[in-house]
């Protein structure tokens, strides 16, 4: 696979988002056979895995660094901080918390749990608002003096946020929800990375599993899939969207691609340094989305999607209120 970009980091143009491993898409998987899912991913040729603490909280990042143990030197992989969780039992508690001594103790177990003596891609999760994110750049500069982090990332943060960490710290990559559904980054995120030498990584770069086109509008999710609380996979909202299925099931017969493909080459066009982390609990659907980064769409193709998408109404905000809230601070 072709690399791309992240600030100085080096990555494979397709990473993979592992946190459908945790509980979040229903019950977690087997064990043994999420490992042979990440660990094919790798041989399929991505390098880029991640995680976040509060994935399980702390059995994701568990799991990650069971499975990279072999390889890795040759993979990079990134976590994150800022919820609010126990640094010592892994309790997750209300809100957000990004204190410089709990940034430190936080990073200490993910070294433990994804046995490595270094990350590779640190990442605020969420911008707090009770710390100032000047004292956050400084406390993961430290870090990265002492050899624990390589590279510093913020996710779902602000253009001025943003602005103000780099002042302190240089920032590597910059992780927000992007899809052709979820066009919030477009107006003042991505020129700012484009002006400071960030990269961009989407989250849910397919429209948790909406955009690959196997959601039906009657489609009845696990009572534990944390879909269910989304405004965008209310029932009336799913029928609602379908015509950007539509949309991607068209362009995909047109290019002998499916609709995922579609929606992550879609992407990768955008900008030479975006790398979407698509996630999947199944190797196929791994070599499907990483199929995406040999589709080539022309200015012809652009065109016709950014023209037919202009007229798609999205229904249902893009995360639950409680959520939501802690976006773009």
């Amino acid at each position: 696979m072709k690399t791309r970009k992240l600030g100085t980091l080096e990555v494979s143009e397709i990473g993979y988002g592992t946190m459908s491993f945790a509980s979040t898409y229903g019950a977690s998987p087997d064990r043994k056979e999420a490992i042979r899912v990440i660990r094919g991913a790798h041989d399929l040729g991505i390098t880029f895995f991640d995680t976040a603490e509060v994935y399980g909280p702390f059995t994701n990042e568990e799991l990650v660094g069971e499975a990279l143990a072999p390889v890795r030197g040759r993979v990079i992989i990134a976590s994150k901080f800022g919820w609010n969780v126990d640094a010592d039992t892994g309790e997750r508690r209300p809100g957000l918390n990004s204190r410089p001594e709990h940034i430190r103790r936080a990073v200490e177990g993910m070294l433990e749990r994804l046995q490595t003596d270094t990350i590779d891609l640190l990442y605020q999760h969420r911008v707090d608002p009770e710390v100032a994110i000047e004292d956050v750049a400084g406390t993961v500069k430290d870090l990265i003096a002492a050899g624990k982090v390589r590279h510093f990332g913020l996710s779902e943060a602000a253009a001025q946020t943003i602005r103000r960490a780099h002042a302190v710290q240089p920032v590597t990559a910059i992780q927000s929800e992007y899809s052709l559904w979820t066009r919030e980054p477009e107006p003042e995120i991505l020129p700012l990375c484009a002006e400071l030498g960030i990269g961009f990584v989407p989250w849910s770069p397919l429209g948790q599993g909406f955009l690959t086109g196997t959601i039906s509008p009657g489609a009845r999710l696990e009572s534990s899939d944390w879909r269910r609380n989304f405004p965008r996979f209310a029932p009336e909202a799913l029928e609602a969207n379908q015509a950007m299925v539509t949309l991607l099931k068209d362009i995909a017969a047109a290019k002998g691609a499916t609709p995922a493909q579609i929606a992550l080459a879609w992407l990768l066009a955008q900008r030479p340094w975006i790398v979407p982390i698509p996630g999947t609990r199944r190797l196929d659907r791994v070599r499907e989305n990483i199929g995406a980064a040999g589709i080539v769409l022309n200015a012809g193709d652009l065109e016709r999607i950014a023209r037919a998408s202009a007229g798609i109404e999205v229904h249902g905000a893009r995360l639950p209120e409680a959520i939501l809230r802690f976006s773009y601070k």
